[in-house]
């Protein structure tokens, strides 16, 4: 079964080698019919701190690292500057 894989945003980089991932997406609301943004945050395993506030990032879906960790960052996009 392929791993899942999403695009976020760091929005998060104090702790040691995790960052925080804030993830977007696009539904449809069921009675009004008009497109709506839904976001959560993700946290993410950051082995060498390279990932910086304002980078996107992809992350993937990974075996349990801690207690709320489940995901890896996989490669850096150009900055979102």
């Amino acid at each position: 079964m392929p791993s899942r894989e999403l695009q976020g945003v760091v929005v998060g980089d104090k702790a040691n080698k995790t960052i925080t991932v804030l993830v977007e997406r696009r539904v449809m609301h069921p009675v009004y019919k008009k497109i709506i943004k839904r976001s959560k945050k993700y946290s993410a395993h950051d082995e060498a701190n390279s990932h910086k506030i304002g980078d996107k990032v992809r992350i993937v879906e990974c075996r349990p690292i801690s207690k709320s960790k489940t995901w890896r960052v996989v490669t850096e996009s150009a900055k979102n500057a």
